[in-house]
C-alpha cells in the first residue's frame, strides 16, 4: 500500500515542494523515516500515532516507511506531521488519494489530533501559487498570513478529523480570505513622533536628508543628548512600505515564526536594535541550520546599532558585505543560503570613552591616544559605507523648557516623499530606487556640478583633510538635498551642507 502527499519546506526564505511518500507493508511493526530528517521530524512518528488513534482511526501495526523527497536536502521542523498522518490514512484506504496532490499540506499535530501552527506559511503559499497548485491546507493560526497571496485556496482546519471529513467529501471548508487593502494600511505608530524631540534641529535635518536619500547615518554625542530617541523616530519619516516590500519582509519573519497571532503582513518598516553583545551569527545570520540574523529582520527598514564601538570588531566587519550588496549569503558544507538584507544603518556612539569630548558642560578625562583608540574600533571600510556623520550636542535647558511646537513626523515625511518621487522618476530606468545606491557611473550622470561647487569641494578636501572616499558621498548627499528643495541641479549651498555631514572624515581630531 503506497500513498503520496505533497507538502513543503523552507530553505532560506523560499519554499520548495516535498513529496511525502508512505509505504505500508506486512511485517514487524516499525516506523522508519528517510530523506535526511532531523530530530523533530523523526519524533513525528509518536505524535502521528497518537493523533490518528485519538481521532478515531486505526494506526496500522505493520512496517511503515516514510520517504521525504528530495532526499538530499535536510528536512527540519514539525510541519510534516499532518502530511505523514494523511499519507498513512490514504495508504490504509481511509482518505482518497486523488485530492491529496491538489494541495500543499503542512501542520504540526498534537496528541489529541489538533493541528498546531508552523513556520514559513507565506513562502509556501507563494510556492503553491507559482507552481500551479489549487491551494494549500494549513493550521488555522497561519491562515491569514498565507491568504494574502491571491489566486489560491487557503484552507484552514483545526483538527485531523475535520480534515479527513473534508477530503472524503463529508465537510465543506470555507477558504480563508484577507482584504489586503484593509490589512495593508502602512500606519505609523502614534506613540513616537519627531515633535517629541526638543531642540536638535540640525540633527533632525540630517535625519530628514538620510531618509530622503536612503543614506546610512552615524550620530556622535555625549550621553543623554537624544541619539537613541532620534534614531527610533527615523522609521516614522521613511516612505510607506510597498506591498512587494511587505511580502519580502514578512517572509523573513514567517520563517522565524515571529509574526504575531493572526497577523497577515508586516505593514510598517521594521526597526531593529540589537544589543552590543550580539554575536556575528546573531547579527548576520548563521548557526548549524542557518537562520536569518538582525540584518535580515531589518530588511526594508532600519538597523540601529547603539554604542557602535562597543560591538566586537569581527561583528562589525561582517556588516560590510550586506551594506554593499543588500543580501547575505551563508555557506555551509551541504548548502548555501541567501537572505535579503537591504536596510538603512543608523549608528550612535560617544565621541570618546568618557563621552564628554567637546562637551562645554563637562570636562573630558580622555587622552588623545584613548580617543584615537576608541574611534579606531570602527574600521575605515565600515565608516566608508556610512554617508552622513552628524554631531549631537547636549540639549540646552532653554530647548528643554521651550513651548515651541516642533515639526511632526507627518510634516517631515511629506517633504521626504516628494524627494523620493523625484528620485524614482530619475532612476526609473535603473535597478536602484534612491540616491544612496548610486555608483560612480550614476553619480557622473545625475550629479553634475558647476565650477563654484568644484572649488568648494577642492577647498574642503585640502583644508579639512577630507579623504578621497568622501567625494562621492558628498555628491550623493548634495543630490538628495537638492531633491528635498525640488531643485533640478546641485547648487553650491547643497554641497556646502553636504560637507558638514562628513565630520568624522576630518584628519585632525581636534579640528
Amino acid at each position: 500500500m503506497l500513498s503520496r502527499v505533497l507538502s513543503s519546506a523552507v530553505l532560506g526564505v523560499d519554499a520548495y515542494t516535498v513529496e511525502v511518500e508512505v509505504d505500508i507493508r506486512r511485517g514487524l511493526p516499525t516506523f522508519a523515516t528517510v530523506g535526511l530528517p532531523e530530530a523533530a521530524v523523526k519524533e513525528s512518528k509518536d505524535r502521528v500515532k497518537s493523533a490518528i488513534n485519538n481521532s478515531g482511526y486505526r494506526f496500522p501495526d505493520d512496517r511503515i516507511t516514510v520517504n521525504l523527497a528530495p532526499a538530499d536536502i535536510k528536512k527540519e521542523g514539525t510541519g510534516f506531521d499532518l502530511p505523514i498522518a494523511l499519507g498513512i490514512l490514504a495508504a490504509t484506504g481511509v482518505v482518497p488519494q486523488g485530492r491529496l496532490t491538489e494541495y500543499l499540506i503542512l501542520g504540526e499535530l498534537s496528541l489529541d489530533g489538533r493541528i498546531k501552527p508552523v513556520r514559513g506559511s507565506l513562502p509556501v503559499a507563494l510556492l503553491a501559487k507559482n507552481s500551479g497548485f489549487r491551494g494549500m491546507i494549513l493550521p488555522k493560526e497561519n491562515a491569514r498570513e498565507a491568504a494574502v497571496v491571491d489566486g489560491i485556496e487557503v484552507l484552514s482546519v483545526p483538527t485531523l478529523g475535520e480534515l479527513v471529513e473534508f477530503l472524503c467529501g463529508l465537510r465543506f471548508i470555507q477558504p480563508e480570505s484577507v482584504d489586503v487593502q484593509t490589512v495593508f494600511q502602512g500606519e505609523y505608530p502614534d506613540e513616537i513622533d519627531f515633535c517629541d524631540v526638543k531642540g536638535q534641529e540640525h540633527v533632525k535635518r540630517a535625519l530628514e536628508v538620510a531618509a530622503a536619500g536612503g543614506h546610512n547615518v552615524i550620530m556622535t554625542g555625549p550621553p543623554g543628548a537624544g541619539k537613541t530617541m532620534l534614531a527610533k523616530r527615523l522609521a516614522t519619516i521613511l516612505p510607506p512600505i510597498t506591498f512587494k516590500e511587505a511580502i519580502e519582509t514578512t517572509k523573513v519573519y514567517s520563517v522565524l515564526g515571529m509574526l504575531k497571532e493572526s497577523q497577515a503582513l508586516i505593514t510598517n518598516r521594521p526597526f531593529r536594535s540589537p544589543h552590543h553583545t550580539i554575536s556575528d551569527a546573531g547579527l548576520i545570520g548563521g548557526g548549524h541550520i542557518p537562520r536569518p540574523g538582525e540584518v535580515s529582520l531589518a530588511h526594508n527598514g532600519v538597523l540601529f546599532l547603539d554604542e557602535l564601538p562597543e560591538f566586537k570588531k569581527n561583528v562589525l566587519e561582517v556588516l560590510r558585505q550586506p551594506m554593499e550588496d543588500g543580501f547575505v549569503t551563508i555557506a555551509r558544507a551541504l548548502t548555501s543560503i541567501t537572505y535579503p538584507a537591504t536596510f538603512m544603518l543608523v549608528a550612535a556612539m560617544n565621541p570618546c570613552p568618557c563621552g564628554y569630548f567637546s562637551d562645554p558642560n563637562h570636562e573630558c578625562t580622555c587622552t588623545y591616544t584613548k580617543i584615537q583608540r576608541y574611534r579606531s574600533k570602527v574600521s575605515g571600510p565600515l565608516m566608508d559605507r556610512i554617508d552622513i556623520h552628524v554631531e549631537v550636542p547636549a540639549v540646552r535647558y532653554k530647548d528643554l523648557t521651550s513651548q515651541h511646537e516642533a515639526e511632526t513626523s507627518a510634516d517631515i515625511r511629506e517633504r521626504m516623499n516628494r524627494a523620493r518621487t523625484i528620485q524614482s522618476e530619475r532612476l526609473k530606468r535603473t535597478k536602484i530606487y534612491c540616491n544612496a545606491q548610486m555608483n560612480n557611473r550614476h553619480i557622473k550622470r545625475y550629479c553634475p556640478i558647476d565650477e563654484e561647487c568644484h572649488s568648494l569641494l577642492e577647498a574642503a578636501i585640502d583644508k579639512l583633510g577630507l579623504s578621497a572616499r568622501a567625494f562621492t558621498r558628498i555628491l550623493r548627499i548634495a543630490r538628495t538635498i537638492a531633491d528635498l528643495e525640488q531643485a533640478p541641479d546641485i547648487a553650491v549651498h547643497h554641497v556646502s551642507e553636504a560637507i558638514q555631514y562628513r565630520s568624522l572624515d576630518r584628519s585632525n581630531l581636534f579640528a
